[in-house]
């Protein structure tokens, strides 16, 4: 009854356009999948991620453009890591920087280079140099593959009580601990590694995290199949925790409970996959519904922006 690491990381952004301008123009990630948020359908849900979409590299993102700046702060998942080439750190500082994009000097973290950096919306992200990482990159973005984001490295939660948060980790989801440097505790799943990791560090009393723009709504881990997600829902259920019924995603199946720091935990499956209702070659082409709205296609379709995605013929 163990989650295998990490299964994507949603967020809030601002207007859908300049997301996916800095998320696949920028970046080189590919549209995975271009559906519309459950519960509010006038509204797009944009899936990035790698070539085949594969759980660990995927990031989504609500755009509310008229929603309020939100606060990066405890109680949040507050930095998202993509890994890179070791070799790739010079290319990508050279990029923010041709971009436009807001970037801290590197810093070293468990051995590895970080090039700290923010999203149009003041999002934190990071590059992690990983010369370990073997995950394939993908082919056809705007990044040559051999510079381009391989997924997650890992995600950093920053919490009033590291320790209650950590023991959520450790005793429920399967998580271990993996190093400890300068305050911040490393936990791995599964393989361990890149896609796999999550960081845990203190964060202050006087400065919690608000939601909204610029934010993360939540992290999602992993697990193989539908009969762990009810164990664990189970398991979690019975400790005390709000935990959500089993919702259907399309792509997925999903539980949300919200762990004792604050940050919003989902477990979800890996499949079916977005290969489900889409081939390979044509992921995140066409806007895809749930069966229960394609009743209201048309409507949904005219109340959403047009969206014009970033290639590498026209980057």
């Amino acid at each position: 009854m163990n989650t295998t690491g990490i299964h994507h990381v949603t967020a809030i952004s601002g207007g859908p356009q300049r997301n996916l301008d800095f998320y696949i123009g920028v970046l080189g990630l590919r549209m995975v999948k271009k559906t519309v948020n459950f519960d509010d359908p006038g509204t797009y849900h944009l899936y990035y991620g790698d070539g085949g979409g594969n759980p660990g590299s995927i990031m989504t993102f609500f755009p509310w453009a008229n929603a309020p700046k939100g606060t990066q702060g405890t109680g949040q998942l507050t930095a998202a890591s993509f890994s890179i080439p070791e070799r790739s750190l010079d290319f990508w500082t050279a990029r923010l920087a041709e971009n436009g994009a807001s970037f801290d000097e590197p810093e070293t973290r468990f051995g590895n280079t970080v090039l700290p950096f923010a999203d149009p919306d003041g999002m934190r992200l990071e590059l992690v140099a990983d010369s370990e990482d073997t995950r394939e990159a993908w082919e056809d973005g705007t990044v040559p593959p051999e510079n381009a984001v391989r997924g997650f490295h890992d995600v950093t939660l920053s919490v009033a009580n590291p320790e209650r948060t950590a023991e959520v980790m450790t005793k429920r989801l399967g998580f271990r601990e993996a190093a400890t440097e300068n305050g911040r505790a490393r936990y791995e799943a599964g393989d361990g590694g890149s896609g796999n990791s999550v960081d845990v560090v203190e964060g202050s009393s006087d400065s919690a995290g608000r939601m909204g723009v610029g934010t993360v709504h939540h992290v999602a881990f992993r697990v193989p199949d539908y009969e762990t997600q009810e164990s664990l829902r189970e398991e979690i259920a019975a400790l005390g925790f709000d935990v959500t019924p089993v919702l259907d995603r399309n792509y997925f199946r999903s539980i949300y409970f919200r762990e004792p720091g604050g940050v919003l935990f989902e477990i979800a499956t890996d499949p079916p996959g977005f290969t489900d209702d889409e081939p390979l070659d044509e992921l995140g082409t066409n806007l895809k519904l749930p069966p229960w709205l394609e009743s209201r296609r048309d409507r949904i379709e005219s109340s959403l922006p047009h969206l014009d995605v970033p290639t590498k013929e026209n980057v």
